[in-house]
């Protein structure tokens, strides 16, 4: 690999940065969010006066301080051109398992509310997009349908395998949207949830089709079945809790729920990146930034840092040292 030191001018981040941007940006603040992408990854955590004393630069810590300051307050740094970034960088660019998920903190009076959509790789969900949602609790299905039609117009409909989401994000026009679009997905929905059935000419709670099934047993039910209005596919599968209390995992598919469980585990890797953006990485939390648009570009800087550190585990560990994998099957490090 190249030298990666700040001291050098020519990174090999420098060179993927600058060949994306080419036009967009100039070189001058191409060295800068190398500067802040590289000295997150050693500070670990998104604190402004942290960072600019990590700076490795000649320039004085308020002098960085400034820098990051103007960067944040000033720069436009359009959604599009992060996430056709990090689309480049990704692995593969076709048949790709999204995953749609929210994560929140509190500063102070202040509600951080983002919707993310990622792309599942590995152990991990490596982050693609999100809005800032300028309210507490979940996301509405406009703001949904909003964020799906951009990663349709910037990449197309014909580089998704599905979609997974949990039990927020479900509703009539939601599902609708989908179905229309041709997307396929593998959503959870809340076991109280009414189904029409096509062949009882009934409608039932969602569960009544699982309530025979053995404890971790899955099973899909073979008919198309009417939810909010919608066609599609229902699985499931009854499993217990920690406390001994019974439970259903069902699922909405758009076809093949013989699929479902097994794609639904890997939305289990957005919790994984959302870790790792906040306590057992770059601690986005610690952020006093509150302006929505000026903790877009934080975020957005971030979500490059996230995935350069994830392109570097997963090169090193295929390529120069493999890490260990203990006696119980799991790494001893994270690819992160």
């Amino acid at each position: 690999m190249e030298n990666t030191s700040l001291g050098s001018k020519n990174t090999t981040l420098i060179s993927v940065l600058e060949q994306h941007f080419n036009g967009e940006l100039n070189l001058a603040r191409v060295k800068l969010i190398c500067l802040f992408i590289t000295t997150l990854c050693k500070v670990k955590t998104v604190n402004y006066d942290r960072l600019a004393s990590g700076f490795d630069s000649k320039a004085s810590k308020n002098s960085s301080y400034r820098r990051i300051q103007r960067f944040m307050a000033e720069f436009d740094f359009p959604m599009k051109i992060v996430s056709t970034l990090i689309f480049n960088l990704l692995p593969k660019k076709e048949n790709l398992t999204l995953v749609l998920d929210r994560t929140n903190w509190k500063f102070g009076t202040k509600n951080i509310n983002i919707l993310m959509l990622g792309v599942s790789y590995k152990n991990v969900a490596i982050p693609l997009m999100f809005s800032m949602l300028d309210k507490r609790g979940n996301s509405n299905i406009q703001e949904r349908i909003d964020l799906m039609q951009k990663y349709l117009e910037w990449f197309g409909v014909h580089t998704i395998d599905c979609l997974l989401a949990d039990r927020e994000f479900v509703g009539n026009l939601w599902l609708e949207y989908l179905n229309e679009n041709k997307i396929r997905y593998h959503i959870r929905i809340r076991n109280n949830f009414k189904v029409f059935i096509y062949q009882k000419k009934a409608e039932i709670p969602a569960f009544w089709l699982f309530n025979n099934l053995k404890i971790n047993e899955f099973h899909h039910y073979p008919k198309i079945v009417e939810l909010h209005g919608q066609r599609c596919y229902l699985s499931g599968c009854k499993t217990m809790t920690r406390d001994g209390k019974l439970e259903f995992l069902i699922l909405v598919s758009f076809n093949k729920p013989e699929q479902a469980m097994a794609y639904y585990k890997e939305r289990w890797q957005v919790e994984t990146l959302f870790k790792a953006l906040k306590s057992s990485g770059f601690n986005i939390e610690q952020t006093h930034v509150a302006d929505l648009e000026r903790l877009q570009r934080l975020f957005s800087l971030t979500m490059i840092a996230f995935v350069w550190c994830y392109k570097i585990g997963d090169f090193l560990d295929e390529n120069i040292k493999k890490i260990n994998i203990k006696t119980h099957g799991r790494r001893a490090v994270s690819v992160f």
